[in-house]
């Protein structure tokens, strides 16, 4: 059996506010929450086999170089959607603003980044 993946972890500066945004757009729910590394939170929250685990420090952290041109950066979370104009209304209405829509084989696709700065590409394969 190939491996699946399971949840990716990454840090966020409101892990409670990216989690409401999330169940709201993706219809995803949190799945448990609690203390963490270094006195820290975290939130998963995604569906019953996958999951992303947001997690808040204590003490806030700067802001992140352009992920593309460091090594070992996050460079977008992406999820697939069955309709991928209802979903970009429904991010417009959440405050983001969507952008670098592309149209290739095999889906149509746009990107939008969140409060913290995070790029997620919302797909919809036909």
């Amino acid at each position: 059996m190939a491996a699946m993946l399971e949840h990716t972890n990454y840090t966020v500066s409101d892990a409670d506010a990216t989690a409401a945004w999330m169940c709201d757009l993706f219809d995803w729910r949190i799945r448990w929450e609690g203390a963490s590394l270094d006195g820290g939170k975290s939130i998963h929250v995604g569906t019953d086999t996958h999951y992303l685990a947001l997690y808040t420090p204590k003490v806030q952290t700067g802001e992140k170089p352009n992920s593309y041109i460091t090594r070992g950066g996050l460079n977008h979370i992406a999820v697939v959607v069955e309709d991928i104009d209802a979903m970009e209304s429904a991010v417009k209405t959440a405050g983001f603003t969507p952008g670098n829509h592309g149209d290739y084989e095999p889906g149509r696709r746009f990107y939008f980044h969140d409060h913290d700065n995070i790029e997620y590409e919302v797909v919809q394969y036909d």
